[in-house]
């Protein structure tokens, strides 16, 4: 199946509002410039996922990098630093386990799907004392969906530290909490250098894939991570 013929929707950066005058980059495209977009798989040496796709427009142009930021916790009334990362495909998820493998021994998982479209906003599921190793062997197996399905994303966390590493249905990869050096050096091992005036994908229009044989693999996954069975996806 082509990504055009995949379930995909449009987004705005998360918290943000499209102005009316704002037309989208896709509004006037053909069917065959549309095809053409969404069947551009790399952008110079970064190379995608079919997780998602830039503006026709590239308001943004996928690149590998990353940056420093920081998370506004109001319930603590604190900030939180963190990493924001984008990798090249072919190193993606090889990074992912790199990263979480920073958190320790045991962990809890919080997978977050967005594949009910009739619900708005997101669905989360946890699952608290796993160990890593399990918990990296099962990640393996669903390689596929994690790396390809724009409707999952996935946070690891060790509330003893505390901080969190998180796979998110972009594909980014974001890291809270501190230290973050051995972060930083996981990242930059893997050729993964900061540029602190990058801009992702995700702060501009950008079109999201995902599809029936991903809504049954995240429930299998779901249920091989000992999450709530109860919780169906439509």
């Amino acid at each position: 199946m082509s990504f055009l013929q995949r379930l995909f929707r449009n987004t705005m950066h998360d918290g943000t509002v499209a102005p009316v005058v704002n037309r989208s980059s896709f509004e006037l495209l053909n069917e065959d410039e549309l095809e053409a977009h969404l069947g551009v798989t790399s952008y110079g040496h970064f190379h995608l996922t079919d997780a998602i796709r830039p503006s026709y427009d590239l308001q943004v142009t996928p690149k590998q990098g990353y940056r420093h930021d920081t998370y506004r916790d109001e319930a603590n009334k604190s900030d939180i630093p963190v990493l924001m990362a984008t990798a090249t495909k072919h190193s993606l998820f090889e990074l992912f386990i790199d990263l979480i493998a920073q958190l320790g021994s045991e962990v809890d998982v919080v997978l977050e799907t967005s594949h009910n479209k009739e619900t708005s906003g997101h669905l989360d599921l946890f699952r608290e004392h796993i160990d890593m190793p399990i918990l990296q062997s099962i990640l393996w197996d669903y390689e596929d969906l994690l790396m390809n399905d724009g409707c999952t994303g996935i946070a690891v966390m060790n509330p003893n530290i505390p901080q969190e590493v998180q796979f998110d249905e972009h594909k980014m990869l974001i890291v809270y909490g501190s230290p973050l050096e051995r972060f930083e050096a996981v990242l930059e091992t893997n050729d993964v250098f900061c540029d602190d005036e990058m801009k992702f994908i995700t702060e501009a229009e950008h079109v999201h894939s995902s599809s029936d044989v991903y809504v049954r693999q995240f429930n299998e996954l779901k249920t091989h991570l000992g999450m709530d069975s109860s919780v169906a996806l439509q």
